[in-house]
């Protein structure tokens, strides 16, 4: 099956409610936000749009059906992603298909989570079944400890040393501190990666992401609809789930398993690519991102990262806001966090961490820890509307 083109779409109006490291407000009020300020971007109003997609969560007991009659909106389409870091791609592939079916005109795909002081403790009692039944009861809990074993076993397999994954952690800070809504505002250096205080050896703190309450958004239309607003097409996209059940430990995600068919659909290849956006709730997983996208072979990454330079004026910028490293982890919104950002990259509005002359931006969502590995995988190649 060779999918369909997304030809006569545009994204459009890319949004960011400033994070803030707890907020007694609800995810209704992170999301409203969001959609109102990708609205205000496109000229629009609530009644102009006749699609909705939500990542997020912690909008329970709610659902997004009852954000509708919250919000005011009144809908032909409306969808639910929750997928974690994968709700971005996975949203934005599910509301070009809608806009090209005539299903929905103007899309908006908004994520958003809040963050009480307990909420992480919460999300991670209730966030699978698999976990309350085979993780926890052993005392081993949490994302840090799962992906401890991840990272240790590609040390080994692949010869990279912390210092490798220090690289990129540095770098996204270096890119946060050009980035006014990055929570994490001090410079770091790579001693003091090497020296932070361990957490779930061999992860150490700098490695680990911030939980905090935040909101992303944009809008997805039809080209003709987009009028004068600077506007991205879309190449390719790609989605897989539960990709090499048979692995032991997860040194490879669904890309490896999609890579070659999805840069033939984009017609261009990762040379072609301006900047890359990799989801980074660890920095090994977006080394394998790296190299399941075709970027350099397997377990080349860190000779990788260690000849480039992954800064925004660098010859390989990546996670150009700062990622999740250095930016903060708002929920649903991580997943959101990349694509947001390649979209200002390629249509020109990313202010001071604008690439110059970016065009096109490779985007991979990575979601979903469930037991032993995340589950969920996805990209997606944007292009600036000239």
């Amino acid at each position: 099956m060779i999918p369909r083109a997304y030809d006569g779409v545009a994204v459009v109006a890319p949004v960011t409610v400033p994070y803030v490291r707890y907020s007694q407000e609800t995810a209704h009020w992170w999301i409203a936000r969001a959609l109102k300020a990708a609205l205000d971007a496109a000229g629009l109003g609530p009644r102009d749009i006749d699609g909705l997609s939500v990542s997020s969560f912690s909008l329970a007991p709610d659902t997004p059906v009852g954000l509708t009659q919250h919000l005011g909106l009144t809908l032909n389409w409306l969808d639910t992603v929750p997928m974690g870091g994968m709700s971005g791609v996975a949203a934005l592939r599910r509301a070009a298909r809608a806009v090209q079916a005539g299903d929905a005109e103007i899309v908006a795909c908004v994520a958003g989570d809040a963050n009480h002081i307990d909420s992480f403790r919460r999300l991670l009692g209730n966030f699978s079944r698999f976990s309350q039944d085979a993780v926890y009861p052993y005392g081993y809990g949490g994302p840090n400890a799962c992906f401890a074993l991840l990272m240790d076993a590609y040390m080994a397999d692949y010869g990279v040393e912390r210092a490798d994954f220090g690289r990129i952690a540095v770098a996204q800070r270096e890119n946060a501190l050009r980035n006014p809504h990055a929570l994490m505002k001090s410079p770091l250096t790579l001693e003091q990666y090497l020296n932070a205080r361990a957490i779930s050896d061999p992860i150490a703190l700098f490695d680990c992401v911030m939980p905090c309450a935040g909101a992303e958004a944009f809008l997805v239309m039809r080209e003709d609809r987009a009028g004068g607003l600077p506007a991205a097409r879309v190449l390719a996209t790609m989605e897989r789930h539960n990709a090499f059940p048979e692995d032991p430990i997860q040194l490879r995600g669904g890309w490896a398993d999609q890579a070659a068919a999805f840069w033939d659909r984009a017609g261009v290849g990762p040379s072609d690519m301006d900047l890359l956006q990799t989801y980074d709730d660890y920095p090994v997983i977006s080394m394998m991102q790296i190299e399941d996208l075709d970027f350099c072979e397997k377990g080349a990454a860190g000779a990788f990262v260690r000849a480039r330079d992954l800064t925004v004026t660098g010859d390989f910028p990546h996670n150009t806001s700062g990622g999740q490293l250095s930016v903060g982890q708002a929920g649903a919104a991580g997943g959101y966090l990349g694509l947001v950002e390649a979209l200002r990259q390629v249509t020109g509005q990313a202010g001071p961490t604008q690439v110059a002359g970016a065009r096109r931006a490779a985007v991979s969502g990575f979601g979903m820890v469930n037991y032993d590995r995340g589950v969920c995988s996805g990209a997606a190649v944007l292009e600036g509307v000239a």
